[in-house]
């Protein structure tokens, strides 16, 4: 046992909590997160506060092998809503763009789960207008790296994401991509899903990848994508039009993918590593019908779908320059990335029974963000005294930047509204930096503590703290308790805070209890908002003995502050016009259980048959104030995955998903009582897959599989909440084939 430590100890410790967020790319790109080596009974080689956050309970590893069993048609969060804790919902519970649903980590949301590439943050999701119910016609941000392109992906919830920043309240899905080879090397692949039910959207995508060495010290690695999946038909929800002659409830929106992305690395010595990245992608979407709420434009919303129109695109483009150094003393990262998104698409209403639905085929805008990060951080293992620890310091300096004028471009037609016009700028931008400071620390062989703290400071929104603290402790040579706590947080984005954006609405879209008083209601953004924060707890325990790796996880999320479109006015114009605000709304409550078991069946750890399991309960999920739930997800979801290795050529994998009961809001929009099919649920139902691969030699794989065994077809209902929770489509039983050629 290690001697008492020191009340000088502690306060040094505390100076010490370690801001890293790329050590383990710094030392091994291609490998798991190293965890606590013991050398002999004195020396232990003690990782990095990072290294350590990332052996918590709340984080998942898909490999690259994951993804070979389980292939996504073309989206990673196919087999990302696969992890314990992760859903695909709206970012509200209004059902708007229910087939577009985004990766949501513990309930807290889309917009609460942050996505990075290699560790560096994308932004292109926030190029898209929010609507009023707080949603954004978008797929979200998952989708910019192609499948064969994956190294490994990190999915971290809770505690264990909070450390990361803005946007990371509810976890973060780290995207890590293959890094360059010294030899010469590179594959093809072809990857083809078929329906089976014909009104359904098909997928089709080719890639390759390249990487070698050019001389002895340097080295590249590219690679590029190719990809294309159909819109479903504009009949495939037909059953659930609200009469013979209106447009039927939008299905799954198709996408067409172009994707090159190019990596240069630089071994200056032996200590020291420059890499230069640029990469560029386009996402065209094909139009399903899709529109925020059911009235408006849909004989034109008919035929755009049927021509299946490309109605936005999407095109992102960035690039990096990073150096990594290992030193005698410790390590060093230093970061310099840019990101720019363009969003062209064609004009949608921007209020009312419109809002959302495109009112012409000729009228179209841009809409630009821009993303600029300086980001660095330092790891120093020291020891005081007999305690071991590991420090690390980092900072991020960055700029974001908006220019949208589109969307600001909605007309007073409730009559004039003080310091607004009908000219108004559509350019809007937030500076910030950050500072953080963690620590890892070896208390004694079987316990560890790793506390850190963040500062945070936007130019539009002040400063904000979060501290956090994580440890693990081994009971045993097989069980160790681990627990974390953190406080979270996240910026307004910059339309919310943006004064000149405003929503009109002439009577319908006003609260039920400030209704109408002839001009309509006002909502406008607000530079004054507070940032969303949250504090996250967990605690758990987990066993792993000779492959066999069982754990159980309670969490709570204590969450206020959230910004949603204000349903009391802050005053009315001479016109009698109601005037609200996006404003912060009160607290909410998420709380649940993780659970996880890994069976090894046959071979040595597993090695020819295992099976996995994983189980997430929520049990609260909701508005404390108004006791809504703050997105549609499930009460349960259940995965099972068995992989069998039947020979060295031929593996076989199976996998089982049970999702609970889902339930919609109980208050419109307005804020009146939702009844009748509004308040239907969506009943419990299972889904099973099969796939497999065979390689017959090291160069050439294929891979086969059948997605929905049973057929179990799920269908859209609604537009929006009319239908209740039944917002989605789950599609039927598909077929896919795939071939990898590599050299």
């Amino acid at each position: 046992m290690a001697r008492p430590i020191p009340a000088t100890v502690s306060a040094v410790s505390a100076l010490t909590l370690a801001l890293c967020t790329c050590l383990a790319q710094a030392k091994d790109q291609d490998s798991h997160p190293p965890k606590k080596t013991q050398v002999d009974e004195k020396i232990t080689v003690l990782g990095s506060a990072e290294e350590q956050i990332k052996q918590s309970l709340g984080v998942s590893i898909i490999s690259a092998d994951d993804l070979i069993r389980r292939p996504p048609a073309n989206d990673l969060s196919e087999i990302i809503r696969k992890m314990p804790g992760v859903n695909l919902t709206g970012n509200s519970a209004s059902g708007q763009y229910g087939n577009s649903r985004q990766i949501d980590i513990r309930g807290m949301g889309p917009e609460n789960t942050l996505i990075l590439i290699d560790g560096k943050p994308v932004s292109s999701r926030d190029a898209i207008r929010m609507g009023k119910s707080g949603e954004r016609n978008t797929r979200g941000d998952s989708n910019w790296v192609p499948v064969e392109a994956v190294a490994r992906i990190e999915v971290l919830r809770g505690p264990a994401a909070a450390r990361y920043g803005s946007g990371a309240a509810g976890g973060v899905v780290n995207i890590i991509t293959k890094k360059p080879a010294k030899d010469f090397k590179g594959s093809v692949s072809l990857y083809g899903n078929e329906p089976e039910d014909s009104r359904e959207g098909a997928s089709r995508r080719a890639g390759f990848n390249l990487s070698s060495g050019l001389t002895d010290t340097l080295s590249f690695r590219l690679y590029g994508n190719v990809n294309k999946t159909d819109a479903d038909s504009p009949e495939l929800n037909g059953a659930y039009a609200s009469s013979d002659t209106a447009t039927a409830p939008a299905g799954r929106e198709g996408v067409r993918n172009k994707d090159i992305n190019g990596l240069l690395r630089w071994d200056l010595s032996k200590q020291q590593v420059i890499e230069f990245e640029g990469a560029f992608s386009r996402q065209g979407n094909i139009y399903s019908g899709d529109r925020a709420v059911s009235s408006g434009g849909s004989e034109l919303l008919t035929s755009l779908a049927s021509d299946g129109a490309e109605t936005n695109i999407l095109y992102r483009s960035s690039g990096a320059v990073s150096h990594r150094g290992n030193w005698d003393w410790g390590s060093t990262q230093l970061s310099f990335s840019v990101e720019r998104t363009r969003n062209h698409r064609l004009n949608e209403g921007l209020a009312g029974g419109v809002e959302g639905s495109i009112t012409s085929d000729a009228s179209w805008s841009t809409s630009t963000y821009d993303s600029y990060l300086l980001s660095g951080n330092t790891v120093i293992p020291f020891s005081l005294g007999n305690v071991t620890q590991t420090g690390t310091l980092g900072f991020e300096l960055g700029r974001d930047q908006l220019d949208d004028p589109y969307s600001m471009s909605q007309s007073l037609g409730g009559g004039d509204i003080d310091g607004l016009s009908d000219q108004r700028d559509g350019k809007n931008d937030s500076r910030y930096y950050a500072l953080y400071l963690e620590d890892n620390i070896e208390l004694s062989l079987d316990w560890i503590v790793t506390p850190g703290v963040r500062f945070d400071h936007y130019s539009q929104f002040g400063g904000n703290w979060s501290p956090y603290i994580s440890t693990s402790y081994q009971l045993t040579d097989d069980i160790t308790v681990r627990a974390g706590v953190a406080k979270a947080f996240k910026a307004p984005n910059l339309y919310q805070a943006d004064p000149n954006y405003l929503y009109y609405t002439r009577g319908n879209g006003c609260p039920q209890d400030y209704p109408s008083q002839g001009k309509g209601c006002y909502i406008l953004g607000n530079d004054n908002l507070e940032q969303e924060t949250s504090v996250n707890k967990e605690l758990g325990l987990q066993y792993q003995h000779h492959g066999w790796n069982a754990s159980v996880a309670y969490f709570r999320n204590d969450y206020k502050n959230k910004i949603v479109s204000g349903m009391v006015p802050v005053g009315q114009n001479a016109s009698g016009a109601w005037i609200m605000q996006w404003t912060n709304a009160s607290k909410a409550r998420i709380e649940g259980v993780e659970g996880s078991l890994r069976v090894p069946l046959l071979g040595r750890g597993g090695e020819v048959l295992s099976w996995n399991t994983n189980v997430t309960y929520m049990d609260k999920n909701k508005n404390l104030d108004t006791d809504q739930p703050l997105s549609v997800i499930p009460r349960y979801t259940v995965n099972s995955f068995i992989d069998w290795q039947l020979s060295e050529a031929l593996s076989l994998s199976f996998t089982a998903t049970r999702y609970g009961k889902q339930k919609p809001q109980t208050i419109n929009f307005n804020g009146s009582e939702a009844e009748g099919d509004a308040l239907e649920t969506r009943s419990p139902y299972s889904l099973f897959s099969l796939g497999g691969n065979y390689r017959f030699n090291p160069s050439l794989r294929l891979g086969f599989g059948v997605s929905n065994l049973t057929d179990r077809q799920l269908f859209r209902q609604s537009t929006g909440s009319s239908a209740g929770a039944n917002t989605y489509n789950e599609p039927g039983r598909a077929y896919y084939a795939s071939a990898t050629y590599s050299f």
